[in-house]
């Protein structure tokens, strides 16, 4: 695989500075997303394919990332993210997993056409504008060889006026605009729009948020 120059945390200190938000989001997404069990799930959904490199993109600050790695022990794991702060956490937290981590963007990968089995997103494309998460699914699609798969947990449409309240919360911090395809169930056919196959939802879990919800689809042969 063709990657950028590895991402190497700082080490001025001990312990890289950790804004409020970011140092706060471990705790609110295990509080209020039910993340044990739908990371439990999705990381079962990625490794029954068995993939020898395994793209994650979005890693945040690695939760998802060091399951993968748990997972999958002879798989290249790679974990990018644009935020360099969350990335170096991460990078510090998890330096023991052997995974590299590379500062990136979901709509420019520093990767090769066809040169990963298997890319994650995890809780990534709502926060996309339709333009940018258009240019992210057909990233993914690009790197993906043929027969590779394309693993996502994001939100879903709700199905009644409770679940509805809930991401319509999540919508007032995230923006409407990112969200909208997410609240009217558009995801799929985003995924087929950007040449994806074999489009699936396997699980769908309710949270204080809205409706958490996991897809795979295949990069054609």
């Amino acid at each position: 695989m063709a990657f950028c120059r590895p991402f190497l945390p700082s080490r001025s200190s001990a312990r890289p500075a950790v804004s409020p938000p970011t140092a706060l989001y471990d705790p609110v997404v295990a509080l209020t997303m039910r993340e044990g069990a739908w990371r439990k799930k999705l990381v079962a959904q990625v490794a029954a394919s068995a993939p020898s490199t395994v793209l994650e993109v979005g890693c945040g600050t690695g939760g998802v990332t060091r399951r993968l790695a748990a997972a999958l022990p002879d798989a290249r794991i790679t974990g990018s993210d644009i935020d360099p702060d969350i990335l170096s956490r991460a990078a510090r937290k998890f330096a023991d997993l052997g995974v590299e981590w590379i500062l990136a963007s979901a709509t420019s990968l520093p990767l090769a056409d066809d040169s990963v089995d298997a890319v994650v997103s995890s809780l990534v494309l709502h926060h996309l504008d339709p333009a940018p998460k258009a240019d992210a699914l057909a990233e993914a699609r690009r790197v993906l060889r043929p027969g590779g798969r394309l693993h996502i947990a994001d939100w879903g449409m709700p199905r009644d006026p409770v679940e509805g309240l809930a991401f319509l919360g999540l919508r007032l911090v995230d923006g409407m605009g990112p969200t909208r395809q997410h609240a009217t169930g558009a995801l799929p056919a985003l995924l087929r729009g950007a040449g994806f196959d074999g489009v699936v939802t396997h699980d769908r879990f309710r949270t204080a948020w809205g409706a958490l919800e996991l897809l795979s689809a295949d990069a054609p042969q």
